[in-house]
């Protein structure tokens, strides 16, 4: 065991130990000095001061920062431009020694791992991107480091490795951005171009090219007047660019080509967009195809002004016109004339040609109006067959009247719808005018409405003018209408009889049952007033059916009461007709009241059968197969055709009384009386003349062979028991006058 060293040997030891030790710190720093002045700072030279400033141009130019990482002793060197110098001749060079800033936890183990495979000799170059706080804030900066070893030992290992760095903060965050930006742009269903500061492409989407046919590749490089169409304006594009100079926008709606040659309408937006320098402008171009928008909005604005059979104005457009015309009127102290047209007996037209010839009717008069009143007066439809005439500048009511009349007589002529096909039609108008019968589009049309419906009841194929006495006239059809309905209920309706003679028997046969109406209210109405407002209401359904089944009983009564055998004829209106059940009306009638069918008869006029010829037709056999008899009234005055009326199943002519109220006195009257007499003999069908009313008038009847007569001659309608005594007593020997 060594002795133990004295306690003044050992300080000494320990002092000479430690001095050894700092002498060896000292010395290795300075050598570590040494090393780093000779790297960065060695004695200048001119040649070396020369280069440092091509160094301090270069990393001012690059915007690149330099650094220099010794491995061992993890301590960075970093050296830059001073930027903030910028406005001064002398660039500024800004060096750091310290640690490497941190490097984001995200990226350092990619960072790390392209680190270590340069190192290990795997990899020529350390390149890197990733985020780095710079500024020790905790702002992360995106940096893009360049570097390679630059010192190994003498056994090969990297001592130290430098290299470049770059802030790509901004750029990065522009590239993100742009993929941002390109896939909405692909995404986008709108078409988009980029333009250059000439008004070239320099880019488009997807969608641009589905709209115009173009794909990049041939527009690229082009002007966006290759896009303009022949519709479009020369100076369009001279003013967008003014605007956008202006404004640094414009918007607004383009005929565009495509690349097929189909012209399209293009809503287009145009906006500034400066370049990445701030120095020149770019231009972005949204477009959208809105051609089938703006059509499909000029076919609902069509429809919504315009009348889709005629082209003509429909009501909406109407009421516009008329109003402006008469704000005009009011300013110029003018006046301003309306016209209401309707078509006469329309209805049964359209119903027995069928609905698309009456289409083709409508067409040509709403033309033929249109060409008598001229383009300067607006000519509307309303609907149905009603046509509404809107006249201007007129002096006074006479040129109203005068321009209605010019209507009126080019109706004459037969309207043409068809190859060869004619048919005529005559018009009833009524006329108002302001400022004289009213002040408001409506109230003008209201009282020409309520004109025309008198120029109907005037007879037709005439005009009227618009009086006040006419809305008391149409206050009072209200008013009987309404007291219409309560008629049934208060029993103030009844049946009257008019005897029918037969002139080879020499005795009545039947009656014909005429219905009356004794109102509490207003009296006794005519059947003229009353019988259009059931009609109108419906009322004429149940009417009707109470008409024919008092006829029946009332017959029934007299059968039981010695008069077997005897008929009575019913009239049927359109409407009982058109619901096509009056076969079963007719035998639940009959098996109620025990009347034989034989025995009855049921009335209908020309335009009633005429209205819907087939399906009445149908109606009529149904009714025939029960034994009912039918007759035709009123023959001669209609349109039917007589080709036509011999398929029907009739069994009865009835003459109208137009023609046998002349007989005697009016040749043409005579000839067209006995022709019908011999039409209808030829067919088999029974013959009665209606409105005979003097002894001459039955003796031409009876020498051409008329079977049957009705008339004040005979005997006015009588109530059902002074008919029924009438009937008895002329079978008891009274004799007419001529009957010898």
């Amino acid at each position: 065991m060594p002795a133990t060293l004295p306690g003044s040997r050992m300080v000494a030891i320990l002092a000479a130990l430690l001095v050894l030790a700092v002498v060896l710190a000292i010395a290795a720093r300075r050598h570590w000095q040494s090393r780093w002045q000779q790297t960065f700072d060695p004695p200048r030279t001119e040649s070396q001061r020369e280069r440092d400033e091509h160094l301090k141009l270069a990393l001012w130019a690059s915007g690149e920062h330099f650094w220099d990482y010794d491995l061992i002793r993890r301590r960075l060197h970093h050296m830059r431009a001073d930027e903030s110098t910028a406005h001064s001749a002398e660039i500024t060079v800004l060096t750091r020694q310290g640690d490497v800033p941190p490097i984001h936890e995200l990226d350092l183990p990619l960072v790390m791992e392209q680190l270590r495979s340069h190192l290990q000799g795997e990899t020529p170059l350390f390149m890197s991107e990733h985020r780095m706080d710079l500024g020790g804030n905790g702002t992360w900066a995106w940096v893009r480091a360049r570097g390679r070893v630059v010192e190994r030992d003498l056994q090969g290992r990297p001592l130290r490795i430098a290299g470049t760095a770059r802030d790509i903060t901004a750029s990065r965050n522009a590239e993100y951005e742009h993929r941002i930006a390109s896939e909405v742009m692909r995404s986008m269903s709108e078409a988009v171009a980029v333009l250059d500061w000439d008004y070239n492409f320099i880019a488009v989407n997807q969608a641009f090219t589905r709209i115009t046919g173009y794909a990049d590749a041939e527009v690229i490089g082009k002007p966006v007047e290759m896009l303009d169409s022949g519709q479009q304006d020369a100076v369009l594009h001279q003013r967008m660019r003014e605007d956008i100079g202006r404004d640094g926008r414009w918007s607004g709606e383009m005929w565009r080509l495509r690349k097929d040659g189909e012209e399209i309408l293009c809503k287009v937006e145009t906006n500034v967009v400066p370049d990445a320098s701030g120095q020149r402008n770019l231009y972005v171009q949204v477009l959208n195809d809105i051609t089938e928008q703006k059509r499909a909005e000029q076919e609902l604005r069509y429809l919504a002004n315009y009348d889709t059979l005629t082209s003509l104005p429909n009501r909406s457009l109407l009421s516009e016109r008329l109003s402006r015309a008469i704000v005009r009127a009011r300013r110029e102290n003018g006046k301003v004339a309306v016209l209401f047209i309707d078509l006469d007996r329309f209805k049964d037209i359209n119903d027995s040609l069928g609905h698309a010839t009456g289409d083709r009717i409508l067409r040509a008069a709403a033309a033929r109006v249109q060409q008598t009143v001229g383009a300067q007066h607006t000519v509307a439809r309303l609907s149905g067959d009603e046509f509404t005439v809107v006249l201007e500048d007129v002096g006074s009511m006479e040129d109203a009247e005068t321009i209605a009349q010019q209507i009126i007589d080019a109706f004459k002529l037969p309207l043409s719808f068809g190859e060869r096909l004619e048919l005529s039609v005559s018009p009833s108008i009524g006329i108002s005018l302001y400022p004289d019968h009213a002040q408001v589009p409506t109230d003008l049309l209201k009282h020409a409405d309520t004109a025309m419906y008198q120029a109907k009841a005037a007879g037709r194929h005439t005009y009227q003018v618009y009086s006040e006495a006419m809305d008391e006239k149409t206050r009072h059809r209200a008013i009987l209408a309404s007291a219409l309905r309560r008629a049934l209920e208060r029993d103030e309706l009844t049946l009257v009889f008019q005897p029918r003679l037969s002139l080879s028997k020499h005795r009545i046969t039947g009656v014909e049952a005429l219905l009356r109406w004794e109102s509490r209210d207003f009296g006794e109405v005519s059947p003229g007033q009353f019988i259009p407002l059931a009609e109108e209401s419906g009322l004429i359904l149940e009417i009707g059916s109470w008409a024919l089944r008092q006829a029946l009983m009332t017959v029934h009564d007299w059968h039981q009461q010695g008069l077997p055998g005897l008929t009575v004829a019913v009239n049927v209106s359109a409407l009982q007709l058109q619901r096509g059940d009056l076969s079963d009306v007719v035998a639940r009638i009959l098996a109620e009241t025990g009347v034989s069918a034989h025995c009855l008869e049921l009335e209908l006029t020309e335009s009633v059968i005429m209205a819907n010829p087939e399906k009445n037709a149908d109606t009529l056999r149904a009714c025939r197969r029960l034994g009912v008899s039918l007759a035709i009234d009123d023959f001669g005055t209609g349109y039917s055709s007589l080709a036509y009326l011999k398929r029907l199943p009739l069994t009865t002519l009835k003459i109208d009384q137009e023609f046998v109220g002349d007989l005697t006195h009016d040749t043409d009257d005579e000839a067209i009386t006995s022709t019908i007499i011999n039409m209808g003999h030829s067919l088999s069908l029974n013959v009665i003349a209606e409105g005979v009313e003097t002894a001459a008038q039955l003796q031409f009847l009876r020498d051409h062979g008329c079977d049957e007569i009705q008339g004040h001659w005979i005997s006015h309608a009588l109530p059902p028991d002074a008919c029924l005594r009438f009937i008895r007593e002329y079978g008891m020997g009274h004799e007419i006058a001529v009957a010898s």
